[in-house]
């Protein structure tokens, strides 16, 4: 449970009154303890807490959160504050209701709120740079965002080659990896990707609607990308109806196959990093497809 000493310094730095006996435990995701809170006049708080080693992730999370917001495109939780007391990081951010509503239109309104989130201009990236002004994390992964001017570049070195070296700490060399990043590279080498700001995980479990129906994205680890990342991890898990996929190709064009497959390949030796098991056979599977279409 959240203590009274973090409760207390949430109320210093947020300036919400939190009602006394308000605190009460929710699901958080596998990482953190969550808890949400009332406040006198303010709404609710959504607080997550982790030990102080949590601190940079809910640092990143924040700045995220930040950044998608400030192109008005989706709504996301608002951040307020993250610190560190008594061995303890915490995040305080928006607590919004949420409805699992699947129907056509909402799904629609999500494909179409992706499409303004992908389009959107940034001053950060004005000279066609990918990456991010930070790192951060991808689930409990560190992420790696140099700004880097080739896709090509920044993909395969700073993603896949990234996850082949976490993997070999893991116990596992896959054995075409080096053939692997040279066909990825030439493959995006060869394509015309201008930057988007990437929501960055975006499968079913971090995107939901509120209770209008408009959608809500949350638990991003963004960055400056090929917009197309975002849309293959929605294939990965599911969750995302027709009606998503076809707004969303009213802005944007459906890519070719095996761009999804690169992309995805990432996210599956993710979780092979962090959960080990089947994930390293299927990342072998997709390796072999890669390497199949070259």
């Amino acid at each position: 449970m959240i203590s009274s000493a973090i409760v207390r310094e949430i109320e210093t730095e947020t300036g919400f009154r939190v009602l006394p006996s308000s605190g009460k435990s929710v699901s958080g995701g596998c990482i953190h303890q969550s808890a949400i809170f009332e406040t006198e006049g303010g709404g609710s708080l959504f607080v997550k807490q982790n030990n102080s080693e949590a601190l940079k992730l809910f640092e990143t999370e924040f700045r995220s959160l930040e950044w998608l917001a400030s192109t008005e495109t989706i709504r996301v939780p608002r951040p307020f504050h993250f610190g560190e007391m008594v061995g303890t990081s915490y995040l305080v951010l928006e607590a919004l209701s949420l409805s699992n509503r699947s129907d056509s239109d909402s799904s629609r309104k999500m494909g179409q709120a992706l499409a303004r989130l992908h389009s959107a201009a940034d001053d950060r990236c004005c000279d066609d740079r990918f990456g991010a002004d930070y790192d951060n994390f991808i689930g409990a992964t560190p992420q790696s965002n140099p700004w880097t001017e080739s896709w090509a570049d920044f993909f395969t070195k700073h993603r896949l080659e990234h996850m082949f070296q976490l993997a070999a700490k893991r116990g596992k060399l896959f054995q075409d990896r080096g053939r692997l990043l040279g066909a990825v590279h030439s493959h995006l080498s060869s394509l015309d990707i201008s930057p988007s700001l990437l929501h960055g995980d975006f499968w079913g479990g971090n995107a939901s609607f509120d209770m209008n129906g408009d959608p809500v994205l949350f638990d991003p680890a963004s960055y400056m990308g090929d917009r197309e990342a975002d849309i293959a991890f929605t294939r990965v898990f599911g969750g995302f109806g027709p009606g998503f996929y076809e707004a969303y190709r009213e802005t944007f064009p459906e890519p070719e196959p095996i761009r999804e497959t690169i992309y995805n390949l990432y996210h599956i030796l993710n979780h092979f990093v962090l959960f080990g098991g089947g994930y390293g056979d299927q990342a072998d599977t997709m390796i072999r497809e890669i390497m199949g279409s070259r």
